[in-house]
């Protein structure tokens, strides 16, 4: 196989479950607790800002609660040691990855701890609750939402992530369903693109037969093997 020099990585939901973060489509998940259209959709905070607000200041809350697993300080890990590029794309709005101690990370679907003025359009850093309605700490208009990418909205940063799947020798996926578009097409990009795939996941995703190598089971455990074998000299 040919040297691989830049490795762009893929995470979901699956990989921040074993600190305690709920998935969305496992059963008992949030989506089963909350309708998609009530709580992650423009037209659900145009409809009931006061129920979108505090489902993420729940999500904010308990994120607080969470500490970051063995996957994520084994990405960061390969991060500082690699010795070519690894760019680190995720759809999970958790901070887990960074408290991992992983820096070059992408969130495509937004963070929890960020919010977003809808007056002046700025984001910032936040941590505290949003349904009562605090004033932006740039314009100080009482306009901000959750920093979040609500299904029928743009990802971010999709610029900046093909460009890194065409130029990847190597794609891993990590706990991800291979559901929800367009991160489930990243895989075809990449191998388009002449790079190898591989996928870390508990069960096959709808997108398995897409990789070259399917491991199956815990993140916790499959993501630092490998990374120890990335790691190991060659």
């Amino acid at each position: 196989m040919a040297e691989i020099k830049r490795i762009v990585i893929l995470t979901g939901a699956g990989i921040s479950a074993e600190s305690g973060i709920d998935t969305f489509r496992a059963a008992g998940g949030l989506w089963e607790q909350h309708r998609i259209e009530d709580v992650a959709t423009p037209e659900g905070f145009a409809s009931n800002p006061d129920l979108v607000l505090g489902f993420y200041d729940m999500r904010r809350a308990a994120l607080a609660r969470a500490e970051p697993n063995p996957a994520h300080t084994a990405l960061a890990r390969l991060e500082h040691e690699f010795r070519g590029e690894v760019l680190l794309v995720t759809q999970n709005v958790d901070d887990l990855h960074e408290r991992g101690g992983a820096a070059r990370v992408l969130h495509m679907h937004g963070e929890l701890k960020s919010a977003l003025c809808t007056s002046c359009e700025i984001r910032s850093r936040w941590d505290a609750a949003m349904q009562q309605r605090p004033p932006c700490p740039v314009c100080r208009a009482p306009t901000l939402r959750p920093d979040i990418v609500w299904f029928g909205e743009m990802p971010y940063q999709m610029g900046r992530i093909y460009a890194a799947l065409e130029a990847c020798d190597l794609f891993v996926s990590i706990g991800t369903s291979g559901a929800v578009y367009p991160a489930a097409g990243f895989v075809q990009e990449a191998r388009a693109s002449g790079a190898r795939t591989l996928e870390l996941n508990l069960e096959p995703s709808e997108g398995s037969r897409l990789f070259h190598e399917s491991r199956l089971g815990p993140a916790g455990t499959l993501v630092p093997a490998w990374v120890e074998e990335m790691l190991r000299p060659r």
